[in-house]
C-alpha cells in the first residue's frame, strides 16, 4: 500500500520530497488536479467540489495514508473530508504561522506570510492567526500569480526577482525576521528569495511539520513499511501525459535545489 500526496498541481511535489527523505523505503502516490489548478483564486465551493472529486478518485487507490500537501485544500475542506472518508488517515497543511512567531519572540521582528488568496481569506488561517498572534506581528501578502508560474516552471532567477520585488516594495523587509512560505508551490522559490531577502530573515514552510505529523500516524496506525524504494507514481485528473513528465521534471528541479 502506498502514501498518497495531493495538491492542485506541481506545489505538494515539495511536501512529497519530504515525505521521499524521511520514508526511503515506503512508496508514494502524487495526485495533482490538473483539471482545475490553480485553486487559490477560486471560489470557495467549487474548490471544495473539485477536491471531494479528486479524493473519490484517489480512494479508489490501494493507499494507507493521504496527505492533503495544499495549504487552500485543507483550509477549506479537511474537517469535511476527515468525517467523510473515515478507513485512511488524513493529513492536511496549514501555514507554519505557529513556529514563525515563536521565532519571532527570539528575533524581535515581525512575521510575513505568503500565501494563495483564497487561504488567506479562509476562517482557518484567520483563527489560526488570531489565537497565535497575541501580539499583532503577522502580516499576510497573497502571492495569486505564483502558482501559475509554478505550474509553467518559470524559474528564471532575473523574472523571479523582479516579480518579487515589486511585491515586496511596500514592505521594510528589515522589520521582518520570519517568511512563512504558506503555499506549496512557494518552495520551489526558496532559493531566489534567499539571495534576494535580507540575511537576518529566516524562511520555513510546513512541509516538515506535515511529515511530522504524517510519521506519528503511520506509526500509531501500524502502517510503516519497510519493503518500499521511494517509488512515485504520478496521476493527474487529466491523465495528461505532458503533465505527468512535467511532475517528473519539478521533482528533479525541486531535488537539485535542495542538494
Amino acid at each position: 500500500m502506498r502514501i498518497a500526496f495531493f495538491d492542485s498541481g506541481l506545489g505538494g511535489i515539495t511536501v512529497l520530497h519530504e515525505g521521499m527523505r524521511r520514508f526511503p523505503q515506503e512508496d508514494f502516490y502524487y495526485y495533482a488536479d490538473t483539471l482545475h489548478v490553480p485553486y487559490g483564486t477560486k471560489p470557495k465551493h467549487e474548490v471544495k467540489q473539485y477536491i471531494f472529486e479528486a479524493v473519490d478518485r484517489m480512494m479508489q487507490l490501494d493507499i494507507k495514508a493521504l496527505v492533503i500537501a495544499c495549504n487552500t485544500a485543507t483550509s477549506i475542506a479537511i474537517s469535511e473530508l476527515r468525517s467523510v472518508y473515515t478507513s485512511i488517515p488524513i493529513i492536511g497543511m496549514e501555514p507554519a504561522v505557529k513556529p514563525a512567531v515563536q521565532l519571532s519572540r527570539v528575533n524581535g521582528r515581525r512575521v510575513l506570510v505568503l500565501a494563495t488568496p483564497l487561504t488567506l481569506r479562509e476562517s482557518k488561517y484567520i483563527e489560526l492567526v488570531n489565537r497565535i498572534d497575541d501580539l499583532s506581528i503577522v502580516d499576510s501578502l497573497p502571492l495569486p500569480e505564483l502558482v501559475q508560474y509554478c505550474e509553467s516552471l518559470q524559474f528564471d532567477e532575473a523574472v523571479m526577482t523582479d516579480y518579487f520585488s515589486a511585491k515586496f516594495a511596500p514592505y521594510d523587509l528589515n522589520n521582518y525576521g520570519t517568511l512563512v512560505l504558506g503555499c506549496t508551490h512557494y518552495p520551489f522559490y526558496r532559493q531566489i528569495l534567499r539571495k534576494l531577502l535580507p540575511k537576518h530573515i529566516q524562511i520555513i514552510d510546513g512541509s516538515s511539520g506535515t511529515v511530522n505529523h504524517l510519521a506519528e500516524l503511520l506509526v500509531s496506525h501500524s502502517l510503516l513499511e519497510n519493503t518500499g524504494c521511494a517509488d512515485v507514481q504520478f496521476i493527474c485528473s487529466d491523465d495528461s501525459p505532458s503533465y505527468l513528465q512535467r511532475m517528473e521534471q519539478a521533482l528533479n528541479i525541486y531535488r537539485t535545489h535542495q542538494s
